[in-house]
């Protein structure tokens, strides 16, 4: 029985990869990464600040410190947050809003469940924090996805079995925690982006909530 839905946040209820790849592009550009693009700021999906750094350090050949890299990683998170400015509730993908109302009128308990330290910001500029019951972020966790403990700690917030969660992620290392944390997953994307989810659905409005509840209860 399905008692409760946890959300990773960006790029499954919000839009935010335009302000991190505008980050990352503005890093890149300060640092000589002429390497990076759109395409490269995949690789980043899913991925902890500092496993960030070192995947863009490592590609670019230079010799960075640890504390040269945690001077990167507060740059761009300065940069991001600032960018955050401009957020509002337009950044929430179609049928966001819908879902989460209609999950609260059948008592079935929401969480959000990010690696990210500015979850908090960014789910009170579009407007939802009174539609989640928990939220857990990058402040309350030591290890980041696709080490299970972020939807283990919603689960326990949440009061429910992990059996009972089903996880909704866009990245293979979310959906790789929630299944390592107990947990049913549905990827948000494509079946050859996400090869480990067991249903893949493109976004949050293509869900059939009757559907997906009869599939796992």
């Amino acid at each position: 029985m399905i008692k409760a839905f946890i959300f990773d946040l960006d790029g499954v209820l919000v839009s935010t990869d335009d302000y991190h790849y505008r980050s990352w592009m503005r890093i890149a550009e300060e640092e000589g990464f002429d390497f990076f693009d759109y395409e490269f700021n995949h690789k980043f999906r899913g991925v902890g600040r500092m496993e960030c750094i070192d995947i863009i350090t490592r590609a670019s050949g230079k010799q960075y410190t640890d504390e040269q890299k945690k001077e990167l990683a507060e740059r761009k998170n300065r940069y991001f947050v600032e960018s955050l400015e401009s957020l509002t509730p337009d950044a929430l993908f179609p049928g966001v809003l819908d879902l989460l109302n209609e999950l609260r009128k059948r008592n079935i308990r929401t969480a959000v469940a990010s690696n990210s330290k500015n979850a908090m910001t960014i789910i009170e500029k579009v407007g939802i924090k009174s539609l989640l019951d928990t939220i857990v972020d990058g402040y309350q966790i030591t290890n980041s996805k696709p080490d299970p403990e972020v939807f283990l700690l919603a689960a326990r917030k949440l009061n429910v079995d992990p059996s009972e969660c089903l996880v909704f992620e866009d990245a293979v290392a979310g959906i790789e925690a929630a299944k390592r944390a107990g947990m049913k997953a549905i990827g948000i994307g494509t079946q050859t982006r996400l090869p480990n989810a067991e249903i893949v659905i493109p976004n949050i409005a293509h869900l059939n909530l009757d559907s997906i509840l009869k599939a796992y209860n």
